[in-house]
């Protein structure tokens, strides 16, 4: 679960930061850089992708800084740039795998490296794949939901959709991920 935060710290950070002072935008991504870099490492499922996609999130934030209009807002607001960045990263990656010659789609490996076969349990691997039949979408805002304690209200502002459309999304993913692992479950009772 997230810490809880000095709003007041962020407001005055981002005062600072947006009069060009680089050490509270640097305090601003040594606080904030984690949460964003899981969250864009549990998309992404690529260290380098990720570690790329958190830097960039932080340059974009940089140049928009005028944009955020209320502090206690700053973690969702930096989580929607991430998620664009990473929606940009799936449409790079689709057209860099169509060769120019033929427009046929190159078929992606998406098979685990050695490290990650030696160091993921049996458990984390049948999760990981459940995930994956999630839509980006749903598993964006379950990711937000449980893996960094996001609030609805926080996750419809981070994904730009209705809280309706929120808790709907969370609970179908939740379904299907049950559905998904129910036989696993069942197999290891």
């Amino acid at each position: 679960m997230p810490q809880a935060r000095d709003r007041t710290s962020d407001q005055e950070l981002l005062s600072r930061a947006r009069a060009g002072d680089a050490e509270a935008f640097r305090v601003i991504f040594h606080r904030e850089a984690p949460a964003v870099r899981r969250f864009l490492g549990d998309l992404l499922r690529d260290d380098s992708a990720a570690d790329e996609g958190t830097q960039e999130t932080f340059v974009r934030a940089h140049q928009r800084l005028g944009t955020l209009q209320q502090a206690e807002k700053l973690q969702s607001w930096l989580f929607g740039i991430a998620r664009m960045v990473f929606f940009e990263h799936l449409r790079r990656k689709r057209r860099d795998a169509v060769p120019q010659d033929s427009g046929d789609p190159v078929e992606i490996d998406r098979a685990p490296g050695p490290e990650e076969v030696l160091l993921a349990s049996e458990a984390d691997q049948v999760l990981d794949g459940a995930l994956a039949t999630l839509s980006q979408e749903r598993r964006a805002a379950l990711v937000l939901r449980l893996d960094h304690g996001l609030g609805y209200p926080e996750i419809a502002e981070t994904m730009g959709w209705s809280l309706q459309k929120v808790k709907n999304e969370i609970h179908r993913a939740r379904l299907q991920l049950r559905q998904r692992l129910q036989a696993y479950l069942e197999g290891a009772a």
